[in-house]
């Protein structure tokens, strides 16, 4: 036996050893992390029986110590006609017990990420397993890897308790030379450091995933910019080379008229009807009774205090939340609902193929943007990933909708480097890269800057011009008086008035109406 520090650190028999660690542990930790996604994903289930099964697992899973669970599949199972060899125990056992601490990091990961990304992602017609793929997890994996790592590190020193039941990895490789030669300190420095070089693999690999998921970070340089090129996301910085002229901008109704096709050039044809509409959230009345009928190209401004009801309304439209009464159609369709005998309205088991299927363009009070894709991988998103058309097709389109509403050189640039007005203007080009037949505005300039406002409010002027069906949520009055065909104004849950621009802006026929108004024109000479 040799006795020497290099000689053990080099021994075949010492890596064989380590090599089979790193297969337990390689292997449990994948395992564990297809238990752990489900398992987290049970958890965040609206099904309380679900959701409990997946709470048991994981309280007894991390309670009971690992030995022990080892023990129990190695000894124990064989009794009931389940026999495993010692490796096939270890990666069993092993797995099993990280599913359940995957599976809280996981969970953690998802619900550290802002809920406006998915409902965006729903708004857009993407299905829960699509949004969870291409916009949660990406972001979650911020919160998760750092974790992650840490557990996979704890596995991979963890697997030296794989011996209780003879698996001969790394430790017991160390303990058998011992027991022959007594050389302690040689023999388990060398295994200390072979253990030291395999988790700082993973140390590495860490650093360059974080970086990889990082795109809050600017600095993509040196040899954390040359480790990130390897998960192929960036580059490192290459020598700065001459702008590219910005491509030619599109007057917008132009580029609208061709991209949106089912734009009507008549107002005949009602576009959405809302009848009845109620909806309450628990013993609150939100919206009570609403009628209301938005034709083929018109504009209609919804106007109210805070609390009215009006964004409750929007979101009714999408199906981004349930009715409580009444119907709602679009294009003569209901969305995400079908009838039933009696003349009552069920949800459909397809919901997220129902919103896309009606088209309905969304755009947030906070914009709502994807906050780990670029501006451009904002806009043809929903193009690719859910109706399927060619990336070319939809990269071509997506240029062209950001030029014509100014942004053509941001089209690399991520959310988080962008003013409020840019990504107000980039989230409304968003929404009319799937060709919406009518546009749902909830409040697009109440989060901005008074001086950005004015950008924004351009945008949706080319759309009303473009004959764009729009229902617009604003306490804008100056903007409502040049852009809307209609106003109501809702207070209460109520539609209070609704008429002309002119005649609600002007000659108001209700008090409560001339109240509201008095109160947002003082507050906007203030601001002038």
């Amino acid at each position: 036996m040799p006795n020497n520090f290099v000689t053990y650190l080099t021994s075949s028999f010492m890596l064989q050893g380590a090599l089979l660690a790193l297969e337990i542990a390689g292997l449990a930790m994948a395992a564990g992390l297809i238990l752990g996604l489900g398992l987290a994903l049970l958890r965040l289930s609206r099904s309380s029986v679900l959701s409990g099964i997946a709470w048991f697992y994981i309280w007894f899973m991390r309670g009971t110590p690992l030995l022990l669970q080892l023990v129990f599949i190695f000894d124990v199972l064989p009794a009931v006609g389940l026999t495993f060899g010692t490796f096939t125990t270890a990666v069993v056992g092993f797995s099993l017990n990280e599913a359940a601490f995957t599976a809280e990091i996981i969970r953690g990961g998802i619900l550290s990420v802002n809920r406006s990304q998915s409902t965006a992602a729903t708004a857009l017609g993407m299905p829960p397993l699509l949004t969870l793929r291409r916009i949660i997890l990406p972001q979650a994996m911020r919160a998760i890897l750092p974790a992650l790592a840490n557990q996979t590190i704890s596995l991979i020193k963890g697997t030296s308790i794989a011996s209780v039941i003879f698996v001969n990895e790394l430790t017991l490789r160390a303990e058998q030379i011992v027991a022959q030669n007594f050389r302690f300190f040689q023999v388990f420095t060398a295994a200390g450091l072979i253990y030291l070089t395999m988790t700082s693999a993973v140390a590495v690999a860490q650093l360059a995933a974080e970086r990889r998921f990082d795109f809050m970070r600017d600095d993509r340089t040196g040899i954390s910019g040359r480790l990130l090129s390897i998960f192929g996301r960036s580059k490192p910085a290459e020598p700065a080379a001459e702008p590219r002229p910005e491509p030619p901008r599109e007057r917008l109704p132009t580029l609208i008229a061709g991209i949106c096709r089912d734009l009507a050039s008549t107002n005949a044809e009602p576009c959405v009807v809302c009848r009845n509409v109620q909806k309450s959230y628990g013993t609150r009345e939100v919206l009570k009774s609403i009628d209301m009928t938005v034709h083929t190209g018109e504009v209609v401004v919804i106007m109210g205090p805070s609390g009215s009801g009006k964004s409750t309304l929007l979101r009714l439209i999408n199906h981004l939340e349930p009715l409580g009464w009444g119907e709602i159609t679009v294009h003569g369709i209901h969305v995400g609902y079908e009838k039933i005998p009696g003349g009552g309205l069920r949800p459909t088991r397809r919901l997220a193929q129902a919103r896309a299927k009606a088209r309905i363009g969304m755009v947030f009070q906070h914009f709502n943007l994807f906050e780990h894709l670029t501006t451009l991988e904002n806009v043809i998103e929903a193009p690719v990933t859910v109706y399927h058309e060619p990336p070319d097709d939809a990269r071509a389109i997506g240029l062209r909708l950001l030029a014509a509403v100014g942004l053509a050189r941001h089209a690399e640039h991520f959310p988080h480097q962008l003013s409020g007005g840019q990504q107000q203007r980039v989230a409304i080009a968003r929404a009319l890269a799937v060709s919406p037949r009518v546009m749902l505005f909830d409040e697009p300039t109440s989060a901005l800057d008074p001086e950005l406002v004015g950008e924004v409010l351009a945008v949706i002027r080319g759309l009303a011009e473009a004959g764009m069906t729009m229902i617009i949520v604003t306490h804008e009055v100056r903007f409502a008086r040049d852009v809307a065909d209609r106003i109501l104004f809702m207070d209460d849950g109520l539609i209070v008035e609704q008429g002309a621009a002119e005649q609600v802006l002007d000659r108001p026929v209700q008090e409560r109406t001339r109240r509201f108004l008095r109160m947002v024109n003082k507050i906007e000479e203030e601001i002038v």
